[in-house]
Order: structure tokens, then C-alpha cells, then sequence
């Protein structure tokens, strides 16, 4: 009778056990993620379905219409509306970037006065609604002759856009230790280079963590593209797909197959840099 080796009895005695908390945070966590993603489901399967099927008892169509993606790029604006958004979302993003980055590192390693209350004030700021500016500032763009133009929409956007990336910044540059700084000014770099050479690569997920929400705030923005852009070719796509609902019906599967032309970008975006997000949240939170 032989021994079982000592390698299969080690393996045995440190194979890890699933508790059953960890099954029910799991099956919890499942659940939650079907609740979420369940219209979106319904969403793609509309947008599959022909006119004569809206009102089919059935969940999935009979016959697929893959032709009203084709259908509606073709009999809409939903292609100018797709670049214009595009633009807007790209364009406000790096403004408020170009705007937010010296604003936190001065912020985070300088300590002048009135600092807290620049920071309260950009918290402030982040209380104030697009819509209880929009009286202001469309008769301050009428006067400017700007209505109806990519320009005006970036600005807004950027602006809305701006205490967050602000406020994200510099509690991640505050979190990185000054020292490295220090040695890269002793090594002959200047306050730039330092910035530029030691600060951002340290700061990636801060950025990043700016970029995709300043992105995607701007993406999803509807009520000033519909007072600031009159024209159908020069409004963002939240606003273009509203034109499917009409006064008496409502065309589905155009207003759907819209809809999931305007949530692809926005779910590559995040899938290809979510993995910084969440260290960018957390900035700040433990030093």
C-alpha cells in the first residue's frame, strides 16, 4: 500500500473553498447586471423590427430588418448629427482639458490664499444646472451671431464640463509625491518640464478618468444642443433622434436603430480605457 504523495496532499489542503457569501455576492452582482442591461437588449431588438411587427406579442422578430440602420442614415440627418456630436464631444474635451490641467497642479502644489475658496467655488459650480443658464446664453450667442454652430456647443460643454476635471485633477495630482517633482527640478527640468515629464505619466488615470466623463457628459448633453442649434445638420445626434418622435406617432425602429448607432462609440470608448477609471475615482482617498 502506498502513500500518497505529499505534492497531491498539499494541493488538496490549499485548494481554495467558495463560501457561500461568495456565491450569493456573485449571483447578486448577475442579477443586477441583467437589470441593467435588459434594455438595452430591448433597444437592439426593437431596432431589428420591421414596421408591421412593432406590436407583436413575440420578443423577437419574425423577420430581422437589418435594413433600418441603413434606412435611417439615409432618410435623417443621422450622419451630420453623428459628426457634429462627435466634434462637440471631442472638441470639449480637450478644451477643458487645456483649461483643467494647469488649474489642478496649481492647485494641488501651490498653497496661495484663497485657495479653499477656489476650490469651493468649483465645487459651487458643479450645483448649477445647463438649464437654468440657457436664457443667458442663448441671447449672449444670438448677440454674438453664434447660434447654430459647433464653436458654441464645445464651449458650453467644456465650460459644464470644466469643475469636474478640475476637481478629479487635482486630487490625483495631490496624491503624487512632490519629491519626484523635486529631483526632476534638481536634474535641470523646469516647472513645465517637470509637469509634462513626471506629473502627466503619473496622473494617466486622472486624465483619463476626466477625459471618458467630460466625453461622455458631453455626448449625452441634449437640452442646450436643442436650444443652441435651431438647423437639423448642425445638431448633436440626442437631438436628432428626438425628431423620430412625432407629434401623433413615434417610429420605433428608426428612433431605436438610432439610439444604438449613438451608444456604440460611447461603450468602445470605455471598454478600451476602463481600466483606469477606477484608480482615477479613488485619487486621492488613501496617501
Amino acid at each position: 500500500m502506498t502513500a500518497r504523495p505529499p505534492t497531491r496532499r498539499i494541493r488538496a489542503q490549499t485548494r481554495p473553498r467558495i463560501r457561500p457569501r461568495t456565491l450569493v455576492m456573485a449571483a447578486a452582482a448577475w442579477l443586477l447586471a441583467a437589470v441593467f442591461l435588459l434594455p438595452y437588449l430591448e433597444m437592439a431588438v426593437t431596432a431589428l423590427r420591421p414596421a408591421d411587427e412593432l406590436r407583436d406579442a413575440g420578443y423577437l422578430p419574425h423577420h430581422p430588418a437589418w435594413s433600418n440602420f441603413v434606412d435611417v442614415w439615409r432618410e435623417s440627418t443621422l450622419g451630420a448629427n453623428l459628426k457634429v456630436t462627435l466634434l462637440v464631444a471631442g472638441g470639449s474635451t480637450v478644451l477643458a482639458l487645456l483649461v483643467a490641467l494647469p488649474a489642478a497642479y496649481c492647485t494641488a502644489r501651490f498653497r496661495y490664499r484663497g485657495r479653499r475658496l477656489f476650490l469651493l467655488l468649483v465645487l459651487v459650480t458643479q450645483m448649477f444646472q445647463p438649464t437654468s443658464l440657457l436664457v443667458g446664453l442663448y441671447r449672449e450667442f444670438y448677440q454674438l451671431d453664434m447660434l447654430n454652430s459647433v464653436w458654441t456647443l464645445i464651449l458650453c460643454n467644456a465650460a459644464f464640463n470644466l469643475a469636474f476635471a478640475v476637481w478629479i485633477l487635482t486630487a490625483y495630482i495631490g496624491s503624487i509625491p512632490v519629491e519626484l517633482e523635486e529631483a526632476a527640478l534638481l536634474d535641470g527640468l523646469g516647472r513645465l518640464g517637470a509637469l509634462r515629464r513626471v506629473v502627466l505619466p503619473l496622473a494617466l488615470p486622472g486624465v483619463v478618468t476626466a477625459v471618458i466623463f467630460t466625453f461622455i457628459s458631453a455626448w449625452n448633453e441634449f437640452v442646450m444642443g436643442l436650444t443652441l442649434s435651431t438647423a437639423p445638420e448642425s445638431q448633436p445626434l440626442t437631438v436628432g433622434i428626438n425628431g423620430f418622435i412625432g407629434n401623433y406617432t413615434v417610429e420605433w425602429n428608426y428612433l431605436f436603430a438610432g439610439s444604438v448607432v449613438a451608444i456604440v462609440p460611447v461603450v468602445v470608448l470605455f471598454a478600451v480605457i476602463e481600466r483606469h477609471v477606477v484608480s482615477g475615482l479613488t485619487a486621492g482617498s488613501v496617501k
